[in-house]
């Protein structure tokens, strides 16, 4: 099975490489979006908080350990077309970001329908 990750070009201030949505959170609480994208923000994050499980809800630890990120899955095609607007998003305010493919994430803390939640093997 093939993973995708989209996340930031630079580190946050606890060394992690942020994921799109975390990017674009960032974006609407540092108060940097019009007032069209915040409109689009809000309705985007209620969409995807109704359709998609947060990790921790289901594994509360999932993420304890150092390095622990999110990655879809490539079969989850609806997530991924729902994130290039989010990427559109980041494209519009500068913000760097890339994308990873992995068929080997690392360790797997959290595993649903649509995602992982992986520990890189070096970060063991």
């Amino acid at each position: 099975m093939e993973f995708i990750r989209y996340q930031g070009t630079a580190p946050n201030r606890h060394g992690r490489f942020p994921g799109v949505f975390a990017l674009a959170n960032g974006l609407a609480s540092a108060g940097r979006l019009d007032p069209a994208d915040v409109a689009w923000h809000r309705t985007a994050n209620a969409a995807a908080n109704a359709l998609y499980a947060d990790p921790t809800s289901a594994s509360p630890e999932c993420y304890a350990l150092p390095g622990a990120c999110s990655w879809f899955k490539v079969s989850a095609t609806h997530l991924l077309e729902m994130t290039r607007e989010y990427l559109q998003l980041l494209d519009r305010h500068h913000v760097g970001w890339i994308e990873l493919r992995s068929t080997s994430p690392g360790t797997i803390t959290h595993e649903d329908d649509v995602q992982v939640v992986a520990v890189p093997g070096d970060a063991l």
